[in-house]
């Protein structure tokens, strides 16, 4: 009976020493077990939420591009009347729809230009960001990106920036707090770093700002100035070895995301509910065996449907980006279409201008008809061929502006060449020769030798337009006179201004100027200014009306050659 205690005792001491043995071995193989699976969970959801939130960066890059050569930020940027007020309604209107934190435009300065919180006491209505990095590159490069604490709302975000046809910017600020709050409502501590290694959106907002290594006081610095920083905000990150962490890039440039998830609880959980499997294991093999197994299985499912979830979550990415690309195909057709739809639009109007821009030559050419008959009848031959020959020149004409406005309504600008500026002159007035007559016309002298890049029949088409206006305005004015004057202005410019006496332009006319079909005249096709505005920007300068207190003025500004 000793004997067998003593065996006993001798078995139950070895079995005990070969439970704890195996439950030590079986509890740290499980740990690892458990911390590699926690690894690539975390890994996984790691590069799903860099892809939400590359998605989201996408998403908002295209206000900016879509903004840059809108016409309401054009004209607001040009100074046409009553274009801001309506630019800050769309985008205060564009900023509600895509839940941006504000949607500014700035101009040439950096001043803020328009803005979608153009309401609110803070906005950004004329307050000056040339200082901005995202402003200053984006005027340099066309394009840039920046994050930063906003110097108004105090609340740090991603400034989006391009620049627009004209020279200004159009900023897009975009704020992380509905990302950061979905991240911490899903567990773990997420954070993105930029190359400096600092924390820039976080689920924990007290790691803003954050430092996940040293950096120098010169760089500290050089990181709160850009930023908008106060004092304090730059810590180091807390660290823990405990936690389990993958880190992945982002889509945007420098950026990475990291993922923390404690592993500690979970793998002495693992290691535990193991060591206590072993140890039942060596009492009782059979369970231990079929607790393996059932355990095993489990590890087998669950990594399965962990990968089966990957697998949808990647094929519903890889299809949402297939329907973007489609949509943005779909998106450059309709583009492509509008301008189909404006050539069109602009060949009806070119259609029905053509008689008012050939009616001038045609009436030059009836009164030159008429008064070769009666120089006939005195036998003044020489004056009747004079009058013949000018006829044919008119007619030679009248074929060229028909040839130009054809070439118009196609768009073929051709190629821009030098062209006298006083043969321009020269020409407009011999159309207008006889309308003329009824006017007191001066003209500052132009010399031969000035040159304005552009087409001389354009250019002529151009100034008969804004002189016959000013004739029609000046029929019931006593005393009637034109004035021709020249500006050489700066920067390789030359402005000819072409101003009257007559009673100017009405107010209610005025914001509508260049619009197609506007016209103060009963008989006007409200077509002229159109063409002629339309002719002067594709020669690279612009045609204006000036406001004054008595007439009008009108402005060619013109590119120096």
């Amino acid at each position: 009976m000793s004997r067998f205690s003593a065996l006993g005792i001798r078995w139950i001491l070895g079995t005990l020493l070969i439970a704890l043995l195996i439950a030590v071995a079986v509890g740290h193989v499980a740990r690892l077990r458990a911390r590699d699976a926690l690894q690539e969970n975390v890994l996984t959801d790691a590069r799903l939420r860099a892809s939400l939130l590359d998605s989201e960066i996408a998403r908002y890059r295209l206000v900016p591009l879509a903004l840059a050569d809108d016409r309401d930020v054009v004209a607001t940027l040009s100074g046409t009347p009553g274009a801001t007020e309506q630019l800050n309604r769309k985008l205060e209107a564009l900023a509600r729809t895509t839940g941006a934190a504000v949607i500014y435009v700035l101009d040439r300065s950096g001043t803020g230009a328009a803005a979608s919180n153009w309401r609110t006491p803070s906005s950004f209505v004329g307050s000056y960001y040339g200082f901005r990095r995202y402003t200053r590159d984006a005027q340099r490069f066309g394009a840039a990106a920046q994050f930063a604490r906003g110097t108004v709302s105090h609340r740090a975000g991603l400034y989006l920036s391009r620049r627009t046809v004209n020279g200004g910017v159009v900023v897009v600020k975009l704020e992380f707090g509905r990302i950061e709050a979905d991240w911490a409502r899903a567990g773990g501590d997420t954070f993105v770093r930029d190359a400096a290694g600092i924390v820039l959106v976080s689920s924990r907002p007290e790691w803003h700002f954050a430092t996940a290594r040293p950096l120098s006081p010169q760089a500290m610095a050089a990181v709160r100035a850009e930023a908008s920083l106060p004092d304090g905000v730059l810590r180091p990150l807390p660290t823990s070895s405990r936690d389990v962490t993958a880190t992945v890039p982002t889509a945007h440039p420098g950026w990475t995301l990291t993922l923390r998830r404690p592993g500690g609880p979970i793998e002495r959980a693992a290691a535990r509910t193991a060591g206590i499997g072993a140890g039942l294991g060596v009492i009782a093999l059979a369970a231990l065996l079929w607790g393996l197994y059932q355990r095993v299985q489990l590890t087998r499912r669950r990594t399965a449907e962990l990968e089966e979830a990957v697998r949808a979550r990647t094929s519903e990415l890889t299809r949402e980006m297939e329907e973007r690309a489609a949509g943005e195909a779909r998106a450059a057709d309709l583009r492509e279409g509008l301008r189909q739809a404006n050539r069109l639009a602009t060949l009806g109007q070119v259609t029905a201008s053509v008689a008012h821009e050939t009616a001038q030559p045609v009436a030059a050419i009836r009164t030159y008809a008429q008064t070769s008959a009666a120089l006939l009848d005195r036998g003044d031959t020489g004056a009747v061929r004079e009058n013949l020959a000018t006829i044919a020149r008119l007619s030679d004409r009248i074929g060229a502006v028909t040839r130009e406005l054809r070439g118009f309504s196609r768009r073929r600008a051709g190629p821009l060449r030098p062209v006298s500026l006083a043969e321009v002159i020269d020409g407009a007035l011999l159309i207008l020769k006889e309308q003329l007559r009824a006017v007191t016309l001066t003209r500052d002298p132009i010399p031969a030798e000035l040159m304005v890049t552009g087409g001389r029949i354009r250019l002529e088409q151009v100034l008969v337009n804004v002189l016959q206006n000013a004739l029609e305005a000046l029929r019931e004015t006593p005393g009637p006179r034109i004035a021709l004057t020249l500006d050489r202005g700066g920067a390789g410019r030359v402005i000819l201004a072409v101003t009257d006496n007559g009673p100017g332009v009405s107010a209610d006319v005025v914001a509508r100027l260049f619009t197609p079909f506007v016209t103060s005249r009963s008989d006007g096709l409200g077509l002229g200014l159109v063409i002629a505005h339309d002719i002067m920007v594709e020669l690279g300068g612009t045609l204006r009306h000036v406001p004054g207190d008595g007439g009008a003025r009108f402005e060619l500004e013109m590119v120096a050659a």
